[in-house]
């Protein structure tokens, strides 16, 4: 029944199973809790222990459909998941098997439904410390054929390395359990190259993490170190705002443009705190002063190129980021003015600021220079005072916060503009759906978000991991296109092959992660797996809220020296029915 139901839609709660178990439909765009294990694709069945739920008496008499009730499978807010004994798993494994067998004709099943596999949290209590048992049925066409089971152990966490497996006795072991005569092996590498540590005086950890995979044909030993042939992939995980980072300025520029652009949609701005040894007022009355002083510098004038622009203002570029970016040398008056404002405390001290171009404008006291094709409002204002008069603006409600949100937009998206086309990372044409005028400002808004966060990936790739062009380039391109399609997410990981003899140097023993050996015989259907592997997280998340003591004293002299592994085997055995 929940086969059926989750074929029009995976359901959103589980179903509750003879008052202890839940079981759960996952669908194949839902990450999946034993991929880890098994690399079956399109939807699968999690059962795992009920939990108490307080409600559950009311529900019991107002729900319609017996067997739902409303407590996530997954859910992070909550304890987690929870594992059920090895003998209720066993038992469970039993009535799936048998109801897939069509050999079981007393059972007067109408017609056998392939269902999809099952797997069962189990709570590590048998001596061989079993945390899965999994089923999947084996097909020919339409019909079931057999069913391959599953048993996923885990021991440790220990930093004994003598308790590591032999890989000739695992071989040995799955030649007599599988009757085969030849086995292959197949090895899996995961290094930790980069993990942002918490930021001092914080106790929340950054989710930004680059680490890579590597896998390999023909292992020779245990814990062996990966060919530098073998094939590798980058994976990219990085949240922006990390204050060590060199765009750490231009990311606060960003908070501070959404913060405008929430204004709007509400009604209410947050302004930042004052940073600045001066107000913003002061710094814009400053910056009139010095245009005032120099207008003749900045008119037509007989100079070779006719005009004279208005050269960069230092100020604006952190140091910070001078190693990583080319120093833009055309910041026009709007965008200086942004520079200067961003600091901007108040709605009052906003109004001042403006009031005070606004006037130096209209008295002619200026004469600025601003980029060909800007869409502001104060840009109008400016091209009207080439002519001698502007047009009258009321400085109320969120006229104010949108004539600075739009010369903030317009200076960012330049900024970005230039590293991309700087670095020849992509051309103008790519970047039209990141800088297009013809969507609203809040879209506008959410696409520069995104060349924000593509923007450190590449900084980081640069500073941490040394990137030349060559990877930098299609590294971008995957960025760009995922960016094209999907909304922000800034917890996406970004996936990149590259030669592993690249980054070699920074993988190194203790950076290790993962590893494993798949030994593997027969083909097709009948293929059987066998997999040992060592980790330095908890394989199995229901191993770690079951076993925190266990983690928690699991230290060596309170030396981070040794590193703590666990030690995963995952074992299949197959079953034919004709």
């Amino acid at each position: 029944r929940i086969y059926e139901e989750g074929r029009e839609s995976i359901p959103e709660y589980p179903y509750l199973f003879e008052t202890d178990v839940e079981i759960c439909l996952i669908g194949d765009s839902c990450k999946s809790p034993i991929e880890r294990f098994w690399n079956g694709n399109n939807m699968i069945y999690i059962l795992q222990k009920a939990k108490p739920n307080e409600e559950s008496d009311s529900m019991e008499e107002s729900k319609t459909d017996d067997g739902i009730y409303a407590s996530e499978l997954l859910s992070e807010e909550s304890s987690g998941p929870v594992a059920l004994s090895v003998r209720r798993a066993k038992q469970l494994i039993s009535l799936y098997a048998m109801v897939q067998n069509p050999n079981m004709t007393h059972l007067e099943l109408s017609e056998v439904v392939v269902l999809p596999p099952l797997w069962i949290r189990c709570d590590g209590s048998d001596p061989e410390h079993t945390y899965w048992l999994g089923a999947e049925p084996l097909k020919a066409g339409n019909k079931i054929t057999g069913i391959n089971f599953y048993m996923v152990t885990c021991d440790g966490p220990t930093a004994d390395k003598t308790c590591f497996a032999n890989l000739e006795e695992l071989k040995m072991t799955h030649r007599i359990k599988h009757h085969s005569s030849v086995v292959t092996t197949k090895g899996f590498a995961q290094y930790e190259l980069i993990r942002a540590a918490a930021i001092e005086g914080t106790t929340v950890e950054s989710e930004s993490n680059i680490c890579i995979d590597i896998t390999w044909n023909t292992v020779d030993k245990i814990l062996e170190t990966p060919p530098l042939i073998s094939a590798a992939t980058l994976n990219i995980a990085l949240e922006p705002g990390d204050p060590r980072s060199p765009v750490y300025q231009l990311y606060r520029e960003l908070q501070f443009l959404l913060a405008l652009a929430e204004g709007l949609k509400t009604g209410v701005t947050e302004w930042p705190e004052l940073l600045e040894s001066k107000p913003a007022v002061e710094l814009v009355q400053e910056f009139l002063t010095d245009l005032k002083k120099k207008l003749d510098g900045y008119c037509v004038s007989g100079n070779k190129d006719g005009t004279e622009k208005i050269k960069c203002d230092t100020e604006a570029v952190d140091s910070s980021m001078k190693s990583i970016f080319s120093e833009r040398g055309d910041l026009d008056f709007a965008e200086q003015l942004w520079c200067k404002m961003k600091s901007v405390s108040s709605y009052q001290e906003l109004i001042a600021c403006f009031t005070l171009i606004l006037k130096s404008l209209e008295r002619g006291e200026i004469q600025p220079w601003i980029h060909h094709g800007s869409s502001s409002l104060l840009s109008k204002l400016i091209q009207q005072s080439y002519h001698g008069k502007i047009e009258a603006v009321s400085l109320t409600g969120i006229t104010p916060i949108q004539m600075l949100l739009e010369i903030g937009l317009d200076k960012m998206k330049k900024d970005y503009v230039s590293f991309f086309i700087g670095q020849e990372l992509a051309t103008l044409t790519y970047l039209d759906y990141f800088t297009s005028t013809l969507v609203d400002l809040q879209e506008q808004i959410h696409r520069v978000q995104k060349l924000h966060h593509m923007l450190e990936i590449m900084v980081s790739c640069t500073v941490l991991l040394q990137f030349k062009h060559e990877n930098l380039f299609p590294l971008t391109q995957i960025c760009m296109k995922y960016y094209r399609e999907n909304p922000l997410d800034e917890k996406h990981v970004f996936q990149l092959p590259i030669r592993s003899a690249l980054v070699k140097k920074f993988y190194e023993d203790d950076h290790l992660q993962v590893w494993k050996v798949d030994i593997s015989s027969g083909h097709g259907p009948k293929e059987v797996k066998t997999t040992w592997q060592v980790s330095t997280n908890p394989p199995v998340e229901h191993m770690t809220s079951n076993n925190t003591g266990l983690l928690s004293d699991s230290t060596v002299n309170g030396s981070s020296e040794e590193r703590m592994y666990f030690i995963t085997v995952v074992k299949c055995s197959q079953v034919h029915f004709t």
